[in-house]
């Protein structure tokens, strides 16, 4: 039997399911507070690892970072695993030393905000 074939047997059984379902039925809707945690720690890993990767398209050691940005070695290899709450200046550092440009958005939930 060709593999086409198996596929096309397979299909009809299989149900698709977006990520934002799966995450709904295993976290909870959004705004709920387990939801809301793991998309919390999701964005601080994401932050995490593009320092990481950046540190390293750089061709940079985590204690040359530090030199550059001020701080010791451990806290550098500490942002860069999540294992600390550092100071917004600190990361804001780090990617200043990094040559990388940092966004962030700002919504303020349940109400209109502009920055004028």
């Amino acid at each position: 039997m060709r593999i086409e074939n198996r596929l096309e047997e397979y299909d009809d059984d299989l149900e698709i399911f977006t990520l934002e379902e799966v995450k709904d039925e295993i976290l909870g809707p959004v705004g709920t507070p387990r939801r809301d945690a793991f998309e919390e720690e999701l964005r601080l890993d994401i932050l995490s690892h593009s320092m990481k990767k950046a540190r390293i398209e750089r061709n940079l050691t985590q204690a040359e970072l530090g030199e550059l940005v001020g701080v010791q070695k451990a806290q550098i290899s500490k942002l860069e695993n999540g294992l600390t709450d550092a100071r917004f200046d600190t990361i804001l550092k780090v990617f200043k030393a990094l040559n990388v440009k940092l966004t962030f958005s700002v919504e303020m939930l349940g109400e209109d905000f502009k920055v004028a």
